[in-house]
C-alpha cells in the first residue's frame, strides 16, 4: 500500500514560499505523492500545484477533491491539462460532488440529481482529458468541442464516492475513489468491494480501480489530547450528511473516532489493517499543531510506504 500525506497552503497568508518549502521537505523525506484538498473558501489548489510543481520535481500531486458543480467540464479540463503539462504529467485529478450547503447556499447551484450530474459531467470531461473530441448533450450538463493540448493527457481521474450509486459510477468510469471520514470496516465491507464489483461488471481488468483512503493521523503519547483536538478540528464533518452516514455506518460517535491516534505500534497496526482490507493508498492528514508530533508522525508514515 502506498502511503501519502496531505500538503496544504495557509489560506490566511497564501504563502507559496512556505508551502513550497514544506513540499520540498516532504519530497526529501521520501514521500512519493501528496494530496491537497479544495475547500470552497480557500486558495485554488490546481493553481498552487502548478506553481509548486515547477519548483519541486520528483513528487506527484493529487486533488481531494475538486468539486464539479462550480465549473464546466471544458473549463476544468483546460485547467487540469494545463497544470499537468506544466508539472510534467504528475497530476492525479480527484473530483467529487460538494455538499448541498455549499452548492445551494454559496453557489446557488441545485444539488438535485447528483448521479445524473456526475454521469453527464464525466461524459464531457473524460474525453477532453484524453485529448478526444466530445459531443455530449445532457439534461444538466452539455459539453461539445475539443482541447488543443494533446501533449498533456491526465491519465488518472478519481471520483470521491461513498454511496452505492456513486461507487458504481466511479468503478465503471474512473481510476477509483477517494474517501474521507470512512472507517476500516466500512472500507472493507462496502467501499472496496463495491468499487471492484462495479469495475468487474463493466468488463474492466483487475487492478483498474484504486481505493484512496484519507484519515487524520497523529503519532503521540498524548492520546486524549489528540482525540480532543481531532474532535474540534473535524467537528464540521459530523454535520455533513455524506460523512455522517459513513461515521454512523462504522459505529463512530464522531469524527475523533475516525482519527488514527497512538504510539508507533498502534498507528502502524491500524494503517496496515487498511492495506489488508484492500485499500491501495492511505493519505494521512496531520492535524497535531506540535511540530515534534508532526515530525514523529511523518517518520512513521515513511516506514509504512510500500
Amino acid at each position: 500500500m502506498q502511503v501519502s500525506v496531505v500538503w496544504t497552503i495557509n489560506a490566511k497568508s497564501l504563502s507559496l514560499d512556505k508551502a513550497i518549502e514544506n513540499l520540498t521537505t516532504l519530497r526529501d523525506e521520501g514521500f512519493r505523492r501528496v494530496w491537497s484538498t479544495q475547500m470552497p473558501n480557500e486558495p485554488d489548489v490546481l493553481t498552487a500545484i502548478a506553481v509548486a510543481g515547477r519548483e519541486v520535481p520528483d513528487i506527484e500531486f493529487g486533488t481531494s477533491v475538486v468539486p464539479i458543480q462550480s465549473q464546466h467540464p471544458m473549463k476544468l479540463a483546460q485547467q487540469a491539462s494545463t497544470v499537468n503539462q506544466i508539472i510534467g504529467g504528475r497530476l492525479n485529478l480527484g473530483l467529487g460532488l460538494s455538499h448541498r450547503v455549499v452548492t445551494e447556499g454559496m453557489w446557488g447551484v441545485p444539488y438535485s440529481k447528483p448521479v445524473q450530474r456526475t454521469e453527464e459531467y464525466l461524459d464531457g470531461l473524460l474525453p477532453l482529458l484524453a485529448g478526444e473530441k466530445v459531443n455530449a448533450a445532457g439534461d444538466l450538463v452539455t459539453t461539445r468541442g475539443r482541447l488543443s493540448m494533446v501533449d498533456a493527457p491526465v491519465p488518472d481521474v478519481y471520483f470521491a464516492a461513498l454511496g452505492p450509486k456513486m461507487l458504481e459510477v466511479a468503478g465503471r468510469r474512473t481510476s477509483g475513489t477517494v474517501t474521507w471520514m470512512t472507517g476500516p470496516k466500512t472500507l472493507r465491507d462496502h467501499i472496496v468491494p463495491s468499487l471492484k464489483r462495479a469495475a468487474a461488471d463493466a468488463g474492466r481488468p483487475a487492478g483498474a480501480v484504486r481505493t484512496v483512503a484519507m484519515l487524520p493521523v497523529s503519532v503521540t503519547d498524548a492520546v486524549d489530547h489528540a482525540r480532543a483536538e481531532a474532535g474540534k478540528q473535524f467537528a464540521m464533518y459530523d454535520g455533513l450528511p455524506s460523512y455522517k452516514a459513513m461515521l454512523d455506518r462504522e459505529g463512530f460517535t464522531g469524527p475523533a473516532d475516525a482519527a488514527i491516534i497512538g504510539d508507533e505500534a498502534t498507528v502502524a497496526d491500524r494503517i496496515r489493517e487498511l492495506a489488508s482490507f484492500g485499500v491501495d493508498e492511505y493519505v494521512g492528514i496531520l492535524f497535531d499543531r506540535d511540530p515534534e508530533v508532526r515530525a514523529r508522525t511523518r517518520a512513521l508514515l515513511r516506514t509504512l510506504d510500500a
